[in-house]
């Protein structure tokens, strides 16, 4: 039986390339707020786009109602969507409802549909414990999510669900390029000597959601190209 995969926040960035790799062999939810997810819908006939502002009170078990309704299963949850101090639209309470109670919420509403076997993933941050001096609060919300993932990990393992994290360091998206000297700058401060890509984070997402990971749970795993080490 064809697992299913909803990944959230994936019109665009980092959420399109997972999106786009666990397509090829998952039925495909997303989730969406103000980008347009046509691009993906024309590479997945398929899709199931479900627009959704996780400010929003019920919007959680809206989304998770959606994917059951369409496919009776959820094997693989991604919480990829996420605010950002930068992000007009994002107070200080949209940085925690976002990047941290909604995703506990669209765990909430997933848990009775998860069989054992089934794997979260939550996309945090390297600033979750290198802060940023522009956006502690956003730095802080992503810490608050790695100790969700383990306190999860803890609760739902005796259920047979994994629960994980990756901690990308900086990636450059081409529909959300950085300023060139900015990226130079990530660059410089980067071991591999180069700054990272949406398709660099797909594939650890690729290998936490597979079989190969079956006894990994707890983890925040660090997607970084050795970013200040």
């Amino acid at each position: 039986m064809t697992r299913v995969a909803l990944v959230t926040g994936a019109a665009r960035g980092i959420g399109r390339a997972i999106a786009t790799d666990l397509g090829q062999d998952h039925a495909l939810a997303i989730t969406h707020r103000d980008s347009d997810p046509s691009g993906l819908r024309r590479e997945h006939p398929g899709l199931l786009a479900i627009k959704a502002d996780f400010t929003e009170g019920d919007a959680a078990r809206q989304v998770i109602d959606a994917v059951i309704s369409a496919h009776g299963r959820l094997d693989t949850l991604v919480l990829n969507a996420g605010a950002i101090m930068e992000d007009d639209a994002a107070s200080p309470a949209d940085l925690f409802q976002v990047n941290l109670l909604a995703n506990d919420a669209l765990m909430r509403a997933a848990l009775p549909h998860l069989q054992p076997g089934a794997r979260i993933i939550a996309i945090s941050s390297v600033n979750a414990v290198l802060p940023a001096l522009s956006a502690v609060l956003y730095s802080a919300s992503k810490a608050a999510l790695n100790t969700w993932v383990r306190g999860m990990a803890k609760n739902l393992g005796p259920k047979g669900i994994r629960v994980n994290a990756i901690a990308p360091g900086a990636i450059n998206a081409p529909d959300a390029p950085r300023d060139p000297e900015l990226t130079q700058l990530f660059v410089d401060n980067t071991a591999l000597g180069r700054i990272g890509r949406p398709e660099d984070i797909a594939k650890v997402v690729r290998f936490l959601a597979s079989d190969a990971a079956d006894f990994i749970t707890g983890e925040i795993l660090t997607v970084s190209g050795g970013y200040r080490l």
